[in-house]
């Protein structure tokens, strides 16, 4: 699914008429980002690209992927997982119909493979805990959440995830506001975990004081 979405991003992005400078500036990320994720040098968090979704007044199953289906959608189990940078596993759910009123995720980690980072995106999010122990950040605040416990929330607080057990699964359910992005929203739609990657990466390091 995710092979070929640097190439779907970068589709929809021309018939928007939109340059990267804008897609990126409604984001609140870099340019060298969206580039290097239309050419699939990094496979961003869930929550980046339903930021560029909504950067290009698109859902984020349209992203993904664009289906023909209407009315009622079967996604089987043999669906695939798609791996991202930030270290989870997820799979999109009834990906085929685009016009949803929410998108729904399933999520799959790893005890210490999430990496951490804040996350951030417009409208509204849902998560019920399938199997095993997470614990879920939401602003200030860290929720310990066990098999069959949920969790609703405002997307646009910073939130991070780490499952506790050896592996968790949750489903997540995004509801996506309509409209593109306001370039002056930037911010409050995205805080990037990859720029704050990026950030501690580029930052240059403290002399250790001799010995």
């Amino acid at each position: 699914m995710l092979k070929n979405l640097g190439d779907r991003i970068r589709l929809l992005r021309h018939r928007s008429g939109l340059r990267l400078d804008d897609v990126a500036a409604r984001c609140g990320f870099t340019k060298s980002l969206l580039s290097k994720i239309e050419t699939g040098a990094v496979n961003p968090p869930v929550a980046t690209l339903v930021a560029i979704a909504r950067a290009m007044g698109v859902t984020v199953a349209t992203l993904i992927d664009d289906g023909p289906a209407v009315g009622t959608v079967v996604t089987r189990a043999a669906a695939p997982d798609e791996r991202t940078d930030k270290g989870y596993l997820f799979r999109l759910l009834a990906g085929e119909r685009a016009d949803k009123a929410m998108q729904p995720f399933l999520f799959t980690a790893r005890r210490g493979e999430v990496k951490a980072g804040a996350l951030r995106h417009a409208g509204q999010e849902f998560v019920y805990i399938l199997d095993g122990a997470v614990e879920y950040r939401v602003g200030r605040t860290t929720h310990a959440l066990g098999t069959g416990d949920s969790l609703y929330f405002d997307s646009d607080e910073d939130h991070d995830v780490a499952p506790t057990s050896p592996t968790a699964t949750w489903l997540a359910m995004f509801i996506e506001p309509g409209g593109a992005t306001p370039p002056n929203h930037a911010r409050k739609t995205e805080a990037s975990w990859e720029r704050r990657q990026s950030a501690k990466r580029q930052a240059p390091r403290r002399a250790r004081p001799a010995s």
